[in-house]
């Protein structure tokens, strides 16, 4: 991973960011697959569709 990256997820912690908005983003940022069905919450996809986007718009719905 680039630095960048790095220093999203940190300021994403920083930002007490839910673990599941920060692991949607990381996944979504990667392009990686969406986790199984069943597993999805709110704040997992939330996270996605921003890290696909490469910012943090949903990120105040979703501190833990």
């Amino acid at each position: 991973m680039n630095q960048e990256y790095f220093d999203k997820v940190t300021e994403l912690e920083e930002m007490n960011a839910s673990e599941q908005y920060i692991l949607g983003w990381q996944e979504g940022y990667q392009g990686a697959p969406e986790v199984e069905e069943q597993r999805l919450t709110d704040a997992y996809e939330a996270g996605y569709e921003d890290g696909k986007n490469n910012n943090f718009d949903s990120v105040d719905q979703h501190k833990g």
